[in-house]
Parts: structure tokens; C-alpha cells; sequence
């Protein structure tokens, strides 16, 4: 009985203080080199805390069939279910880690029935009992073991859901770009056909003044150099769409087959000027920085799952219910049992584990931490990126549209030249090729800007809203 009564003191004793001691240090955000302003900003912009990246990706990118093609992504993406998965092994984790801070408890039902040889000292003899009893143990958390171990996997937990925002961020963007690219396809092969059908009337014009006289067979062959030319690009350009087609109905968790068109490329809304905001803003805004942080976290707690180690280790078990010699008296008042039990194991040596624990857990922060920094350096490398590209392909753009024109004009004064006599139709085969070859460049340039666009937008830490 006095065994009993000082193991309940004990155990009152250490269940007071089980709350009270965790070892491990506290976690704290490492120091990050944070820039004034992005790189790459244009002269004049506003340093304001609004920023291109808080906005919802269907207010960025207002191609209404565009936004159907996201929100099926976003719903069927293999790659945005596997995440999701991640996250409810997260959660599982969290679970059993909470539980070892928990009591376990057990029905116990168990017969015995033993008999003894006789022997020169004692008689032959019987013996057997029925037991029925309710136990319980339990790892008292006094240096913080199991609640380090719920915090890491707490932070596990948290950095699996960024990581999916992370994903769905990614494939966002990546919808965007092949959508925007696939829209230059068409438009190419529309500015190819309608060049064919021009070049095909030129030849018939340019045969029948061949035919007549008026002009040398060397003519004809220059103008159906013009044909294969533009003809040739035609199933090119068919086979690139229809791959394209393919890789877009793949993000969106489909077999390949055909895609809905919306906006023309040139129509596809775009802000002139993008506000970037506050650099200091993007390491809250950016999935991938939180998903790092987290992990982080995650390794911070295990250091003081590897230092509790060192300590004594405190179990309380108990067991009490019912137990009889006869199975008819198993329920009578008489035969109420129980029984108490504390231990305390304190560890000697371990062959250096312990220490070597300690330390694999302290260079995994470590290297947690560096790549949390090397994180964040990477994002505003990625920003100042997709900003300088962003402004100097507009800029690109505004040039290339005024060399289209001037190469339109220059053609259609070739072609009047050549039917009034004045030029050759070598002069009309330069001036169309250059023609065709600036349209065909002025697409990849405003594609180039578009997707700029797109890549800025996911920089600034745009794309998982929700």
C-alpha cells in the first residue's frame, strides 16, 4: 500500500511538471538581405505595398476560355492531387505524433492454470486465476520530446500545403504560357495562310504575263519560290499546334485532343506597367519562401527531439480491474485489484548516437536555413528577370510593329512598281519575304511579351490565390 501511495505522489508529482520543460531552441527567422527595390523596375514606379502579385490569377488573365482551361486544371492536374495526398500524409503524421503525447490504455483478459511438481520441500500443488482489468501507459513529455515532435510535424504539415499552392502557382503559369503559345501558333499559321493565298494569286498574275510575254520565266520561278515558301510552313506550323494541343490537354489532366480557342493573341489584355511592391512583401506572398521557412521550422523542433534524448526517460504504467482464483467470484467486491508502476530510465552510453543525433539534427537546420536564404535570393533574382524582360520586350515589340508596317508598305510599293513596268520581280520576292518574315517575328515578339508577363506574374508570388 505505501508502494502505491508514493508511486500516485510521483506520478501527481511529474504530471505537474510535464508541461513545464522543453529542450530545443526557439525558432527564429534567419536574417535575409532584403533590396530597397526590385531590380528592373522601371524609372519613376511607385514603391507601393500593392503589388501585381496579390491579385487573382482570373483578374489577370481575362480570356474567358483561358479561365475554363485553369479552373480544369487546377481540378484534375495530377500534379495538384499528388500534393494533396502529401497533405493528408501530413496530417496523418500529425496525428500519431500528437498521440505519443497521449496515454495508451488496454482491456486485459487473461486465465492462468499451473500445476507444480512435488518435489523433497513442497507437495504438488494447483494453481490458476481469471483476470480482467483495464491498463494504461504512459511517456510522461517532461523534456518537451513528443510536443518537439508534434511541432516538426505540425510544420511539415504546414510547409505540404505551401508546397501545393507552390504547385498549383506553377501550373498556372504553366497553363498560361502554352495557351499564349498555342495562340501564337494559330496566328502564325493564319498569317501563312493568308500569305500563300497572296503569293498563289501573285504567281497566276505573274504566269499569265509569262505566257504573254511580258515577262521571263525567271520570273515565274521567283514567284513560286514565294509559294513553297509559305506553303512549306504550313504543315509545320499544323504539327506544332496539334502538339501543343497535346501538352496543354496533359496539364489538364486529359488525353490529348483538341482545345478551345478564346481571345485572338493580340487581344489578350496586358498591364503596361506592372507594380511590383514592397520586396519584403515577397516572402510572405511566395509559396516556394513559405514552403522553405516551414521546413525550417520542421528542422528547429527536431533538435530538441534529438537533445531530449539525453534525458531520463519517465513511464508511468498502471494496471486495475478484476481477478479470481475461482471464475464464479471474478465480479464479487472481493476481487478488485490494481496496480501502479513509475520508471525512470536514464540513459549511460550509446556508442556516441545520442550526440551524433544531436548534430545530424543541427546540420539538418542548417542546411534548412541556407536553403530558405537561397530561396528568397532566388526569388528576387526571378523578378528582377521577368521585370527587365517584361519592359525591354515591349520596347522590342514597339520597334517591331513599326518594321512590319514599313515592310508592308515597302511590298505593296514592289507590287505596284512591278505591274507598272518600274521593278523587277526580284524587288517584289524581297519585299514579300521581308514582309512575311516580320509578321511571322512580330508574333514571337508579343508572344515573348506575354509570356514575360505570365513569368512576372508568378515571380511576384501570383497564382494560388484562391
Amino acid at each position: 500500500m505505501r508502494h502505491a501511495q508514493w508511486s500516485s505522489a510521483v506520478a501527481v508529482l511529474l504530471a505537474s511538471f510535464a508541461a513545464a520543460c522543453t529542450v530545443g531552441p526557439k525558432y527564429q527567422r534567419p536574417a535575409v538581405a532584403v533590396p530597397q527595390a526590385f531590380r528592373g523596375n522601371p524609372p519613376g514606379a511607385s514603391a507601393s505595398a500593392a503589388s501585381f502579385g496579390d491579385e487573382k490569377w482570373w483578374e489577370v488573365f481575362q480570356d474567358p476560355q483561358l479561365q475554363a482551361l485553369i479552373r480544369t486544371a487546377l481540378k484534375q492536374n495530377y500534379d495538384v492531387r499528388i500534393a494533396a495526398t502529401h497533405i493528408l500524409e501530413a496530417q496523418a503524421q500529425v496525428g500519431i505524433a500528437k498521440g505519443n503525447q497521449l496515454p495508451a490504455a488496454g482491456a486485459i483478459l487473461a486465465g492462468n492454470n499451473q500445476r507444480d511438481s512435488r518435489s523433497r520441500f513442497f507437495s504438488a500443488y494447483d494453481t490458476s486465476y481469471t483476470e480482467l482489468g483495464l491498463g494504461l501507459q504512459w511517456n510522461l513529455d517532461f523534456w518537451g520530446k513528443y510536443r518537439r515532435a508534434t511541432e516538426a510535424a505540425r510544420d511539415e504539415l504546414l510547409a505540404s500545403d505551401w508546397a501545393q499552392q507552390q504547385v498549383k502557382s506553377s501550373l498556372v503559369a504553366s497553363v498560361v504560357s502554352a495557351y499564349f503559345v498555342l495562340r501564337a501558333e494559330d496566328l502564325q499559321l493564319q498569317i501563312s495562310k493568308r500569305t500563300l493565298a497572296s503569293d498563289q494569286d501573285s504567281l497566276r498574275l505573274t504566269q499569265l504575263l509569262a505566257d504573254h510575254g511580258a515577262t521571263s520565266l525567271l520570273d515565274v520561278r521567283q514567284a513560286e519560290q514565294l509559294v513553297y515558301s509559305a506553303s512549306g510552313a504550313i504543315p509545320d506550323l499544323e504539327k506544332q499546334i496539334q502538339q501543343q494541343e497535346d501538352l496543354i490537354s496533359t496539364l489538364l489532366g486529359q488525353n490529348p485532343g483538341d482545345v478551345a480557342r478564346g481571345m485572338e493573341l493580340t487581344a489578350q489584355p496586358h498591364l503596361p506597367d506592372v507594380p511590383a511592391g514592397l520586396p519584403s512583401s515577397l516572402l510572405e506572398r511566395r509559396p516556394d519562401i513559405r514552403e522553405a521557412e516551414s521546413e525550417l521550422m520542421a528542422a528547429n523542433a527536431q533538435i530538441g527531439v534529438a537533445k531530449a534524448a539525453y534525458f531520463p526517460q519517465i513511464s508511468l504504467t498502471g494496471v486495475g480491474g478484476l481477478q479470481s482464483i475461482p471464475l464464479t467470484q471474478l465480479f464479487s467486491g472481493q476481487s478488485t485489484m490494481w496496480n501502479l508502476t513509475s520508471q525512470l530510465a536514464q540513459p549511460l552510453y550509446a556508442g556516441g548516437t545520442l550526440r551524433s543525433g544531436v548534430k545530424l539534427a543541427q546540420a539538418q537546420q542548417q542546411e534548412a536555413a541556407l536553403n530558405y536564404q537561397q530561396t528568397i535570393q532566388q526569388a528576387f533574382r526571378e523578378v528582377s528577370d521577368a521585370l527587365i524582360a517584361y519592359q525591354k520586350d515591349h520596347d522590342y515589340r514597339t520597334q517591331q510593329e513599326s518594321l512590319t508596317r514599313a515592310a508592308q508598305d515597302a511590298s505593296r510599293l514592289s507590287d505596284i512598281r512591278y505591274r507598272g513596268g518600274a521593278a523587277s520581280y526580284l524587288e517584289v520576292l524581297d519585299s514579300d519575304t521581308r514582309y512575311y518574315a516580320a509578321e511571322l517575328t512580330l508574333v514571337q515578339v508579343e508572344l515573348s511579351e506575354l509570356l514575360d508577363y505570365v513569368q512576372l506574374y508568378r515571380a511576384l508570388g501570383g497564382g494560388w490565390q484562391t
